[in-house]
């Protein structure tokens, strides 16, 4: 393209469509800043259509779901309990395995429970090790029970086929464990990093403890597992004198655990486990077995 000067401006030479060169560079840079406002638009509007799902992930962002870190298992808590075992709708928690006929069906009962589930880092390991295998996380704080759930959906959208056998429900395990599980029903309970309680007027709010084991091996299978774990060492040495002073209780051995595959995750799977491992603290575990007391 050539240019006349005169005056010390450049007048630029006509297209053959009477419109000058640059004119049609401006043309086509205020279409595509105007597409590009158009594309930014419909971003922010799906943005804000769910906000708390991640744009790159599809899963939920926890800054949505601020809770306090623990809760008082003592409050009164306002949240629906079945009347009793038969009465949990696992067609609600694990629709491709249970249909609403199945309730009866003793091959399609949970039996894993994990007690103060946190968000579901746990879960959403032992799901795939785990693939047949019905599994609950059980947690007293509304917005995170919420959040779990969501992130177990959006797992299953993502994963078709997978993470149907894990889902959550908002509860109190310390005062109805007899309403979720039948007699000897779970072959696994998880206490992973429970609220220590510190003080000594508060131990009562453990959530292991001598008459609370109780309950536990009531819904414990014989041979069933107890695994806790926790990075404060005065309740390590609180859990494992309860578990040691029970007599349906008898502590795994280390060959065993060693061989155990659920025990690796004790101190990775969760989000707490993983905080403790970035500032390298210790944990301390205590895993025991179910068994028949003597007679």
């Amino acid at each position: 393209m050539s240019a006349a000067v005169e005056g010390g401006c450049i007048e630029p030479k006509l297209n053959l469509n009477g419109s000058s060169a640059l004119e049609s560079r401006a043309v086509d840079f205020h279409l595509r800043l105007h597409l590009h406002h158009q594309l930014a638009e419909k971003a922010m509007l799906e943005n804000e259509a769910n906000p708390t799902l991640s744009k790159s992930t599809g899963l939920p962002r926890k800054r949505f779901y601020r809770a306090r870190a623990h809760s008082n298992p003592l409050s009164d808590s306002h949240f629906p309990v079945p009347t009793s075992p038969c009465h949990v709708n696992l067609s609600l928690h694990f629709p491709q395995f249970c249909s609403s006929s199945d309730q009866i069906d003793s091959s399609k009962k949970i039996q894993f429970a994990d007690i103060g589930c946190g968000f579901g880092g746990l879960l959403i390991s032992l799901s795939t090790l785990f693939p047949d295998t019905l599994m609950i996380g059980m947690e007293l704080r509304d917005k995170v029970t919420e959040y779990v759930k969501e992130r177990i959906l959006a797992l299953r959208l993502a994963n078709p086929g997978q993470y149907q056998n894990i889902s959550v429900v908002r509860t109190n395990s310390m005062k109805y464990i007899p309403n979720f599980f039948e007699k000897g029903q779970l072959s696994k309970m998880f206490f992973l990093f429970p609220d220590p309680h510190f003080k000594e007027k508060n131990h009562r709010r453990r959530v292991i403890s001598s008459h609370l084991l109780d309950e536990y091996a009531y819904a414990l299978g014989v041979d069933g597992i107890i695994y806790t774990i926790t990075d404060v060492e005065e309740l390590g040495d609180w859990m494992k004198a309860c578990l040691e002073s029970h007599p349906m209780f008898e502590a795994i051995t280390e060959e065993e655990l060693e061989a155990d595959p659920v025990v690796k995750l004790l101190s990775s799977a969760t989000e707490e486990s993983q905080k403790v491992a970035r500032n390298g603290g210790q944990t301390f575990q205590a895993v025991y077995r179910r068994i028949m007391p003597a007679t």
